[in-house]
Formats: structure tokens, sequence, C-alpha cells
């Protein structure tokens, strides 16, 4: 494979000592390394941070909240870590969700299709350097102009779950940031990408719970599919792809505040789809799958089990990917 991303920073790696853990990666085959918000670090920081003691990575946010973050706040940010890096550069941007947007960021997660397309299009034109006047439904802004214009563009990327969304990253940006799916999803999904830009890169946020004690990795994956397919913008998203009877149990147990119920009604064959786990022969094969369906950047997050240690696995299942 040309590419494996991997998601930075770490569980239980502080900051300061992720440009040790680095070199591993590095010797391990992992060509990009990826980030997102919620309540942890922001996107931008661990990758400045990259950016300067392993500059050979290309660097991507997968994703900053088109909400959480101003307009012109977001290009000043892309801005300097496209300064900072010599490597590619790539910026993702998408609604977050409405749990992190409302709840725990006090905002309105008002008209996301909107929100997103008219972000997504201001950086890019304030990237340029050019004076920025802009009326969209969802801001007026006046006479912006980037101070910084970087001399190497980054790339843009929407993140994207349903039709509408998947169609605008394909019209209006350089590629898609997928999350959630199966690689047979893929065929459902892409076809709305592809129709509106045949070249787009398609990135992957992939779940990763390394180890083959199969009763951890299917408790672990399993808390997690309760935490966010509960969630309204995901919940959607998998009625769409065709799960809602797979999942109605989980639903039904979580709305009444069942929460262990609602692990246990996580069917098991679920958990095979959306995550990869195993050994590191069985994690190439799910990402080979992937790749397959057309997915180009392949990127990892790892969900440890309990009193498990990511960075013993990190070597060994990048290079059992990333080996021919």
């Amino acid at each position: 494979m040309t590419r494996l991303g991997l998601t930075i920073p770490l569980d239980g790696v502080p900051l300061a000592e992720q440009a040790a853990l680095l070199n591993d990666v590095a010797d391990a085959g992992y060509t990009d390394l990826w980030t997102g918000e919620a309540t942890g670090a922001d996107a931008f920081t661990p990758l400045v941070a990259a950016a300067v003691s392993h500059p050979r990575f290309r660097l991507g946010t997968a994703i900053v909240s088109a909400y959480t973050r101003s307009p012109g706040l977001i290009a000043m940010s892309a801005a300097a870590l496209a300064e900072v890096a010599t490597s590619e550069v790539l910026v993702g941007i998408g609604t977050s969700s409405d749990v992190i947007v409302e709840r725990w960021h006090g905002l309105e997660f008002h008209r996301p299709y909107q929100r997103v397309r008219d972000v997504t299009t201001f950086v890019r034109r304030a990237l340029s350097g050019e004076r920025v006047d802009m009326e969209s439904e969802s801001f007026t802004i006046r006479g912006f102009r980037l101070a910084r214009v970087p001399a190497r563009q980054p790339k843009l990327l929407v993140a994207a779950l349903r039709p509408g969304m998947l169609r605008l990253a394909g019209a209006i940006s350089d590629g898609v940031i997928l999350n959630w799916l199966s690689p047979d999803d893929m065929h459902t999904v892409l076809p709305h990408v592809l129709k509106g830009n045949a070249d787009a890169e398609i990135v992957a946020r992939l779940f990763v719970v390394p180890g083959e004690d199969v009763q951890a990795v299917r408790t672990t994956a399993k808390r997690m599919v309760t935490a966010y397919l509960n969630v309204p913008v995901y919940a959607e998203f998998h009625r769409w792809l065709g799960r809602a009877d797979q999942l109605e149990p989980m639903w039904q147990a979580w709305s009444r505040g069942d929460r262990a119920a609602a692990v246990e009604a996580v069917p098991d064959a679920l958990v095979d789809e959306l995550f990869l786990h195993g050994s590191p022969a069985d994690v190439r094969a799910g990402v080979q799958r992937y790749v397959d369906a057309g997915v180009t950047t392949p990127v990892l997050m790892y969900v440890m089990p309990p009193g498990d240690d990511v960075t013993r696995h990190l070597p060994a299942v990048g290079r059992a990917v990333t080996t021919p």
C-alpha cells in the first residue's frame, strides 16, 4: 500500500513524548499523521509538533469543525501549519456532531450542509491570499485577507456521511473523509463523491482493536459503538446504510437508559464489519479490503482494551500493512 495514516495523539502518550514515538512510527511504514477534535488535543497542535520533529509525514486534520472555529481562524490555522510543514497538508472540514457542537460547545447545530459548504468555500478563497467579502447563508464576512499566505496550498477535504454532503465533497473539495463504515458500505458511499470529482482523495478512518483476545476486542468495540452510533448524525447514517434492524435493539436499550443492555445488544457481526482486529496479518487483510473498495488513504485509529499498551502494537501492524 502506498499510504498508511495514523491517528494522533495516541491515548496515554503525552504530546511532549510524541517525537520519540514517531521514530518508531516512521520506521514501521506509516506515511500520514491525522488528527481530530473532541475533548482532547486540538487538531493543529499535534501536527505542528510533528511537522517540526518529523517533516517527512503528510499531515491532515480529520476533522476541524465548521462550527466550533470561525472560518477565518480555520484559514489562519491551516496557513500556519502549511508554513511550518515541508510535506503536504490536508485540512478536513466537517460538521462534527450535534452532541459536540451543541452540548459541549454551547453552539447551534444549524443547517450543517450550508455551513460546511460556506466555510470550505471561504477557507479556499482566504488561503489564496485574496481579500474575501462573502455573504452566505451561514455568515457574512467583510474584508478578510490572510496576512501570511502559504507558499504551498493545503488541500481541502470535506467530511461526509450521507448523500448530500458526499456530493458536496465531490463538488467543492479535493476529497472526502469517511468514518464508521465497512468495506461493503464504500460501494454505497463512493459514487456520490466520485460523480463530482473522479480524482477525489478518499480518506477513511479505520478503527483497529489489536490483539487476538476476541472477548476483550468485542467488549471494547461494543462500548465504542454505543458511544457513537447513538449520536443522531451517526444513527441516521447507519439507517441510510441499511442497518436499522441490526441496531434497533441497541438504540432502544440506550433510549431507556440501560447502558449495559445497549452494549450487550450490539451484534458481534457488526463489530466484525466496522472494526479491524486480530493479528497484524488480519489487520492488513482488513485494510486491503478498504483499499480494494476505493479508499486511497486508510487512517488507523487504535482503540485499546483496558490495560493494553498501544505502542507495542504500532510497529508490528504498520509493517504488516505496508510491507509488499
